[in-house]
């Protein structure tokens, strides 16, 4: 296995992106809304994708909810956003834990109906005052107790649904000024600050399976390099003060924050202490480019990732059948909305 994720073009491989995985053999893949047609279709090509690699490789997708969903109506429903959980909470943090926990379980099944075993969930970055919108309604809420309970739940509603949970942006994507997207936000609060706020609801996490970086440069820690990149935020930060020994996949490598070439920027990830780059725009040209510079999975990394995939066949086996029909009205009368 290659320390790769990997998206594709279309609907359907190609001879070449079949070749490419054959050959490349990355640890798993990303689904986008261009690769997303039906139930029936995205079935077919997840077991295509898991056939190129010879084993229950991981299939990943973001389906937040929201904005952020790619799986969209009129084949699939369109889930809360999660600033709507945040502002239950205020009302009654049980009931928004468990309007999070089975809304979780709704996608988990819509999921899994497709063959995708791994969502980009829970996001738990801490929503600021002033910071761009890429993230906004996306967070939870502004604090960091909020923020941590609610993605608690939203993780074990997706387990219980036999989908992994990843955590994002790692260590913390709230504050950026700046789409990290379209440039390379920076971060200029105290050290003491982050760790009161940013840091929080990863630290409170810290034993989910998988957490996804953010391309975010936090002046406090180091004020050259974004989080992907610097070894001083993986090892002492996201290691260290936060505890995380899941597997660390950067966020999309292709991102323009990262500016350096595709090779470059892999390879100071995978240097800094990163265990897997994420591609997600299927691009052969930059796919082939970065397959060049990332190794076989070794090591540490290679246990992270076999702990992922032994994670991944637990909940698979220990996934109990839920009625859509029931879920929707619990979580209707969670909401306070109609069915």
């Amino acid at each position: 296995m290659r320390a790769l994720i990997l998206g594709c073009a279309g609907l359907e491989l190609t001879r070449d992106e079949r070749q490419f995985f054959v050959e490349t053999e990355p640890f798993g893949f990303i689904l986008f809304q261009r690769n997303c047609e039906s139930p029936e279709q995205i079935r077919m090509l997840t077991e295509d994708l898991r056939d190129c690699v010879g084993h229950q490789a991981p299939v990943l997708i973001d389906q937040e909810g929201g904005r952020v969903q790619r799986l969209k109506p009129p084949q699939w429903r369109e889930a809360p956003v999660a600033a709507l959980f945040g502002e239950l909470y205020r009302e009654d943090p049980v009931r928004a834990e468990q309007a999070a926990r089975v809304n979780a379980r709704l996608i988990a099944a819509e999921l899994t109906a497709c063959g995708v075993d791994v969502d980009c969930l829970p996001l738990l970055d801490v929503r600021q005052d002033g910071a761009h919108d890429v993230i906004g309604d996306r967070a939870f809420a502004g604090d960091a107790e909020t923020v941590a309970r609610l993605g608690r739940a939203q993780a074990e509603g997706l387990a219980a649904g036999g989908v992994a949970p990843v955590m994002k942006h790692i260590p913390g994507h709230g504050r950026a000024g700046v789409d990290s997207h379209l440039a390379l936000p920076r971060v200029e609060a105290s050290l003491e600050v982050l760790r009161q706020v940013d840091f929080a609801p990863f630290k409170a996490l810290a034993s989910l399976p998988m957490a996804m970086t953010a391309h975010v440069v936090y002046e406090a820690l180091d004020r050259e390099s974004a989080a992907t990149v610097s070894a001083r935020v993986i090892q002492d930060c996201i290691r260290g003060e936060i505890g995380f020994d899941g597997l660390l996949m950067t966020d999309d490598i292709s991102m323009k924050a990262l500016a350096e070439p595709l090779a470059v920027s892999s390879g100071r990830a995978l240097d800094a202490g990163c265990d897997i780059v994420l591609h997600c725009n299927g691009k052969m040209a930059e796919m082939r480019e970065i397959a060049g510079a990332v190794p076989e999975l070794m090591d540490e990394p290679l246990r992270r990732a076999e702990t992922v995939l032994s994670f991944l066949e637990r909940i698979r086996r220990e996934a109990q059948p839920a009625s859509a029909d029931e879920l929707l009205a619990s979580l209707a009368e969670l909401c306070g909305t109609s069915a």
